[in-house]
């Protein structure tokens, strides 16, 4: 039988798929010889089978933590349950990645009536004593009775209230044994039975809690975002206890090596004096920096600041570090990888290069791709005039404008109605996930930069500011007032700033962020590694500066319809659709040549040198036109108002065009190329305008450089059809001009067909793009906005399907459609150029997806471009590795 117990200090290497990051965290701190406390892991194995079993522990489990727990005795020198020299431990939760506050802790297992008498003459301290039995009974009500631990902060008030003390610290001896002994008056009445008092009753009863933990709602939600798999489990560490709350020389904190918000180098984080370590990342009570130690311990300050260092030496990374201080003495409770900011992300990750801790692979594969995403964050405009209402804690930088809400419930009804929200509480709580998610920002009254809402704001990527406690919050009510009386209820907008910790009453004008230095750096050595090219989906020539900026190469895919938006375009385009003779259709499309030849020219000019990729008219032109009843009305009104007989015989012709043109399924109609190959002239247009444009951009000695796309082809014959129409105008237009360009002709693949045959489109076509979002539908069956709103969401949370295949592509159906035209369309022409320009080519796992079946490139919105370098560069580090084809 397997190992299913681990000591700190058990000489068998054993990774954290087993003992969890917590477990593995405390054993490698005991083998390097720093101060932790003493205890066992129990494996996330044992959590697999509890659960195979049906929610039972294994056989034989008991008896080894029996033994165990005589064997930590030893070490200890105490005696579990023993009322003259009780030993005391904390049942903690310990995920294979960081799963901040998800899953549960129980600390001070094994006080009971008696012991706590006992802990009271050994510690001279009778209000310590109590203090953590009324803890114990709270947390262990709450994780494993499941009574809310609001109901004991109800009895706590009220001692305090009749003390007349503000602090938990400040309630005397007397008071907490009146709290601890009305807590179990509680437990009795609202379960009917006692609250046990028998420690290997509640050791046994904690360790299932945990294990049931890893399910509970938070943890799944948690699991979801973060892509963490459900059938991993958690491991459960028992380790003894080690008191905070002794008096003034005794605390617990929280501490990073690097400033997870900054990336600066310093020694970053927060502690309490005379604490437990939930009070830290509870939010109950505001902590002070940890620089303040320096002043009030300064001999435990140098010893952690030496600890810090040798943490972030050995595992080469930033470290979060969890600690306690007994009467002066300093122990190490957890280390692990900080969860940092995308712009500490990436301070940290280049700053390490510099000093030789790591190398720039390491760097780059460091990084996500959505922390870049995330360092695009939008800031309050500097020229903006607002003065803060309040100023709380800098907890997660960027900025959000929102409607304020007092409820995580009410933050996801109002953003599922298209608000934007800003969720403000007087502190989050692992419950409140779901409501964090649907906010735009985080606004708390309590708390500091470790708090829950700081860590899961920073993890997000969401704006947070805490601890803002000029703020008097009125839940009831729904109404926040801040310093001077100013008011703000419910559904009030207003601004946080989450880099300065400022709250704004209204909405401040947002502006998009700057790429500091350490974000080129990062991303030209992303440069180095990667073979995948990047470009960018852009229609402006101003989408198309900024997609360059961000380190396009060039654009993948430019819409022209968006060109025939506006009201004076869209009647011109309209009045091409009303033409009954192609003579006719000519006099509007003269006027459109001449307005796309001038879209085509900015955005040539501003990618000059870099291949444009222009889609030519894709949807059906009923998209151009009323819908019909509105076109019937406007006729009638025309004629009671007794408008001109050229106005009536126009709207009667609009009126009869939107009937011609209705469609019953729009999505596989009367669009793309079908329009180009039934009505030539518009893309004969189009092309001309392409061309011309070129032309002109080369006369003044601009090197553009430009491809021509057909949409929703199909068949071989529309492709022929259509590359020889593109050929014939640009010629044509080339040599009337007498200038030579090369130029490409390609086609979208975006109908499964046209993935079956691809190898027929080759002998005509030079590149393929594949559009992914249509692929998508039509290989599906699914209409994508019909799914999204109605099924989609239900479908990955019941697991029928594993994601949103409209966020990160279905690799074995449109995946393998993909790949068939890849192979096929290389097969006839091998120097065929391949991309990708659905929105999955700003998806990170879609990345890695296009690099393994041998895309040349990937074209996403030029806010994203970033991110798609960094991806594009993981990806052929983790084929360098042997990692990308695991899951293929």
């Amino acid at each position: 039988m397997a190992k299913r117990i681990y000591f700190f200090d058990d000489p068998e290497p054993v990774g954290r798929e087993l003992l969890g990051g917590k477990g593995a965290g405390l054993a490698e701190m005991t083998r390097i010889g720093l101060p932790v406390p003493y205890g066992f892991t129990v494996t996330t194995e044992v959590c697999r089978e509890y659960y195979r079993l049906g929610g039972r522990l294994p056989d034989g489990l008991k008896e080894e933590v029996i033994q165990s727990m005589h064997k930590l005795e030893d070490k200890a020198g105490k005696k579990f349950g023993d009322p003259s020299n009780p030993l005391l431990i904390s049942v903690r939760s310990g995920a294979r990645v960081s799963m901040p506050g998800m899953m549960d802790t129980i600390l001070n297992l094994g006080l009971n009536d008696e012991t706590v008498l006992g802990l009271a003459r050994l510690t001279n301290n009778e209000r310590f004593a109590w203090d953590s039995y009324r803890r114990f009974i709270t947390m262990f009500s709450d994780v494993v009775l499941g009574i809310s631990k609001d109901e004991f902060e109800k009895v706590l008030d009220e001692v305090k209230e009749k003390e007349h003390v503000k602090y938990d610290a400040e309630v005397s001896a007397e008071g907490l044994k009146e709290v601890a002994l009305k807590s179990k008056e509680l437990v009795q009445k609202i379960t009917g039975n006692p609250f046990p008092m028998d420690v290997w009753e509640q050791l046994f009863m904690a360790i299932e809690a945990v294990f049931r933990s890893w399910n509970n709602p938070r943890a799944i939600l948690y699991r979801q975002l973060n892509n963490i798999p459900d059938d991993w489990g958690t491991a459960v560490n028992i380790v003894q206890m080690v008191f905070g709350n002794m008096g003034d020389d005794s605390g617990t904190g929280v501490a990073f090596t690097r400033n997870p918000a900054t990336g600066e180098k310093e020694l970053y984080g927060e502690y309490l004096t005379n604490a437990q370590g939930e009070d830290v990342v509870a939010g109950i009570r505001t902590p002070k920096p940890i620089k303040e130690m320096a002043q009030e311990w300064p001999n435990t300050y140098a010893e952690l600041t030496h600890v810090a260092a040798l943490l972030e030496k050995h595992f080469k990374d930033m470290q979060d570090m969890e600690f306690t201080v007994e009467k002066g003495k300093l122990y190490m409770l957890q280390t692990r990888s900080g969860k940092r900011t995308a712009q500490a992300a990436v301070t940290i990750a280049v700053d390490m290069v510099h000093e030789g801790l790591i190398d720039k692979e390491t760097a780059v594969l460091r990084v996500s791709p959505e922390d870049v995403n995330h360092l695009l964050h939008k800031r309050i405009d500097p020229s903006a005039k607002g003065n803060p209402i309040a100023v709380g804690l800098a907890a997660s930088p960027g900025a959000a404008v929102g409607t304020l809400v007092f409820s995580a419930e009410e933050a996801v009804a109002e953003a599922s109605a298209g608000k934007s929200v800003i969720l403000c509480r007087p502190e989050t709580t692992p419950d409140d996930l779901h409501g964090m998610v649907a906010a735009q920002g985080i606004l708390t009254t309590r708390g500091g930069m470790t708090s829950h809402a700081a860590v899961i704001a920073r993890g997000m990527g969401k704006p947070a500011v805490t601890g803002t406690e000029s703020l008097k919050l009125d839940l009831d009510n729904g109404v926040v007032t801040a310093p001077g009386g100013v008011t703000i209820k419910r559904g009030d907008v207003v601004t946080i700033d989450g880099g300065t910790g400022e709250v704004f009453l209204g909405a401040l004008p947002l502006v998009e962020p700057e790429v500091s230095a350490h974000f080129e750096e990062l991303l030209s050595w992303a440069d180095e590694f990667r073979r995948l090219g990047v470009k960018a989906n852009a229609d402006t020539p101003e989408d198309a500066a900024l997609a360059r900026k961000f380190g396009a190469e060039g654009i993948g895919l430019t819409r022209t319809e968006h060109m025939f938006l506006g009201h004076e375009r869209t009647q011109i385009v309209q009045d091409m659709i009303l033409a009954e003779t192609t003579e006719e259709r000519m006099v509007p499309l003269q006027k459109l040549l001449e307005l796309q030849r001038s879209d085509f020219i900015g955005i040539l000019k501003a990618m000059d040198g870099l291949p444009v990729t222009i889609r030519l008219l894709d949807p059906p032109l009923h998209e151009f036109l009323p819908e019909p009843h509105e076109a019937a009305k406007e006729l009638e009104q025309a004629k009671r108002n007794g408008a001109p007989a050229e106005e009536i015989e126009r709207l009667e012709r609009l009126y009869r065009r939107t009937v011609q043109f209705q469609e019953h399924n729009p999505m596989m109609g009367f669009r793309g190329c079908r329009l180009g190959i039934i009505y030539p002239e518009i893309y004969e247009m189009q092309i001309r305008a392409v061309a011309e444009a070129a032309v002109e951009l080369k006369k003044q000695g601009y090197n553009p450089r430009f491809q021509i796309m057909h949409p929703l082809v199909g068949t071989e014959e529309e492709m022929k059809f259509l590359a020889e129409m593109t050929h014939k105008v640009v010629n044509e237009v080339l040599g009337n001009n007498g200038i030579e360009l090369d130029y490409k002709v390609g086609t979208m693949v975006e109908v499964p067909r046209a993935a079956l045959v691809a190898g027929d489109l080759a002998k005509y076509a030079e590149f393929f793009s594949f559009g992914t979002n249509d692929l998508t539908q039509l290989t599906f069956g699914y209409s994508r906005d019909d799914a999204e709103g109605k099924f989609l969401g239900a479908y990955v949370q019941k697991g029928i399907l594993p994601e949103d295949p409209f966020i990160s592509l279905d690799r074995n159906g449109v995946g393998r459609l993909v790949e068939l035209g890849v192979t096929e369309g290389r097969a006839t022409r091998p120097e065929l150029e391949v991309g990708i320009c659905g929105e999955h080519g700003g998806d990170p796992k879609s990345i890695e997806f296009c690099h393994q079946v041998g895309l040349d490139y990937v074209s996403a919105s030029p806010y994203r471009v970033p991110l798609a370098r960094l991806a594009a560069a993981q990806a052929a580090l983790k084929e360098k590795r042997g990692e990308i084809f695991k899951d293929k």
